[in-house]
């Protein structure tokens, strides 16, 4: 942990830590959303109200409260009352299927739901399916009366006088769940402390140099790791406004609060920058406040965070994080900005680089990262396999192959499963992803292993062309020169397919193992 942060006390309630972090700021705006503003001070009341809301419906410590909502003020109300009662509030993604609301539900047992109004069919198939029974639901702005036995929330929370007290709960009780996004297969519940979110903000803060005077936005949702500190407990942390948009982070749909809002801080990922670098509408540099912008998710290709600072004037900190650790621990900084690399372990952050014997690699060679911090999940809840296999004592294992060099700069080679060995060779599916966007008729391109008629590895590109842009022989073979110009031989890929979107989770990750079924079912 760093060395100059007091840890939490014995008794530690991550809600009432920020209520109390932010007296004095009653009349500050907390939250700006596209149907209002919410005050610093309409927040802690929020919080209080939820937390007594939910004991009348005797929803009890420690039990689960599934929150299925877009984002707006209504979220880090409910979230944080949630915990301020001592309650866990379990965020789920906002895309899935009614059979994954369903799924969830019943993993979870979550005795009570807070959903949007715009979900609320989703739900209601959800719980048609059975298999675990809920007893109260909740409704953010509802635009009709709730079904009978259902509450609406402002008038559920209005009911209510305000919590008195924070339940006692320690730094290291359960506080929240998140789902895994899912890039690898089914997602799981990850369990997180009430302290993990005070050290993300003590890391990234200071890491970022976040101020009270900025107005941060992320296009990254609340329900994913990287949104939740992005637009909760870092701007929450030091009393700044965060900006909250409901709708899916189109680059219209940025470019209308960059341009309306403001935002001096702005959290993306890399798919979003290259759609937005791709737009034909983008705004001038001289019509935004800018003034720093962050990347996570998955690896920022050089050549993105190039273009993007060439055309605004603004650098992009790209770093890694993951759900399991709940945010970013390694990254570039704002003062050292190293394109095409990851940056360097996060202050309170050790690094490990391990073969597949588990000893440590040299300098200049891919190994699976390892991390050890003070943010780690307690376990994915009822998966004792995978839990065992991802937190190894004081360590994480991430599943990501990188590679460091002799600064100690870290390199993404790609996700452990995607890795892909060809002639004996290690090929990393990002290097030659991040290689074939740079020609300017790819948007955007993912690369998976398929074996060709003699049973050996081969690499498969698949491409998704900007705008206007043809997908024929004569396109496949000048990608195909593009990279053999670029990479060493054995890495450029064999075959292209021209395909109209890359299939991804909701916080724009790209889904490879969806890709490698298709080829399975072809063959």
């Amino acid at each position: 942990m760093p060395a100059t942060a007091a840890p939490p006390g014995e008794t530690f309630n991550f809600a009432a830590h920020l209520v109390e972090a932010n007296r004095g700021r009653e009349s500050r705006v907390a939250y700006v959303d596209d149907a209002g503003t919410l005050s610093y001070g309409q927040l802690a009341d929020g919080i209080r109200r939820v937390a007594a809301a939910l004991a009348a419906l005797d929803v009890r410590r420690e039990e689960r409260v599934f929150l299925v909502m877009h984002d707006c003020t209504d979220w880090p109300v409910a979230f944080l009352g949630a915990m301020y009662a001592g309650v866990v509030p379990v965020a789920v993604n906002t895309l899935l299927t009614a059979d994954d609301y369903a799924y969830m539900l019943k993993h979870s047992r979550a005795q009570a739901v807070i959903v949007s109004d715009a979900l609320r069919a989703q739900l209601e198939s959800a719980l048609a399916r059975g298999g675990h029974e809920v007893k109260h639901v909740v409704v953010s702005r509802p635009q009709s009366a709730p079904p009978a036995g259902w509450h609406a929330f402002d008038r559920w929370i209005a009911a209510a006088a305000p919590a008195s007290a924070p339940a006692a709960t320690g730094p290291d009780d359960v506080g929240f769940w998140l789902y895994s996004s899912g890039s690898t297969g089914r997602p799981k519940g990850t369990v997180h402390t009430h302290a993990n979110p005070y050290w993300t903000a003590v890391a990234n803060v200071r890491l970022l140099g976040l101020r009270e005077d900025d107005v941060l936005f992320s296009a990254a949702k609340l329900f994913f790791a990287y949104g939740l500190g992005n637009a909760l407990t870092f701007p929450l942390t030091i009393g700044a406004t965060t900006i909250l948009m409901a709708e899916r982070p189109t680059p219209d749909a940025v470019f209308k609060r960059w341009l309306e809002r403001k935002p001096t801080v702005f959290f993306g990922a890399p798919t979003g920058y290259a759609g937005m670098l791709a737009a034909p509408n983008a705004p001038d540099r001289s019509q935004l406040k800018l003034r720093l912008c962050s990347s996570a998710g998955e690896a920022l290709p050089k050549e993105i965070g190039e273009r993007f600072t060439e055309r605004y004037g603004v650098a992009i900190v790209d770093g890694i994080g993951s759900t399991e650790m709940l945010h970013v621990f390694i990254s570039n900084r704002p003062d050292d900005i190293r394109y095409g690399t990851s940056g360097r372990p996060v202050e309170g952050y050790e690094v490990e680089l391990r073969g597949e014997d588990g000893r440590l690699v040299a300098d200049g060679e891919v190994g699976d990262l390892y991390i050890n911090g003070p943010t780690a999940a307690l376990m994915y809840w009822g998966n004792r396999e995978k839990s065992r296999d991802t937190f190894r004592g004081a360590w994480t294992r991430t599943g990501d192959k990188y590679i460091r060099d002799a600064e100690g700069y870290f390199t993404y080679c790609g996700r452990s499963d995607d890795m892909l060995k060809v002639s004996g060779q290690y090929v990393s599916p990002f290097e030659v992803e991040a290689t074939l966007v740079q020609h300017p008729a790819v948007l955007e391109a993912a690369v998976i292993g398929v074996a060709d008629e003699n049973g050996l590895t081969r690499t498969k590109a698949f491409v998704v062309l900007k705008g206007g842009k043809e997908g024929d022989a004569s396109t496949e073979a000048a990608l195909k020169a593009f990279v053999k110009e670029r990479l060493a031989p054995h890495k450029y890929p064999r075959a292209i397919e021209f395909i109209a979107e890359l299939p991804k989770t909701a916080t724009g990750k790209i889904q490879r193992f969806r890709l490698r079924e298709r080829e399975a079912a072809r063959s």
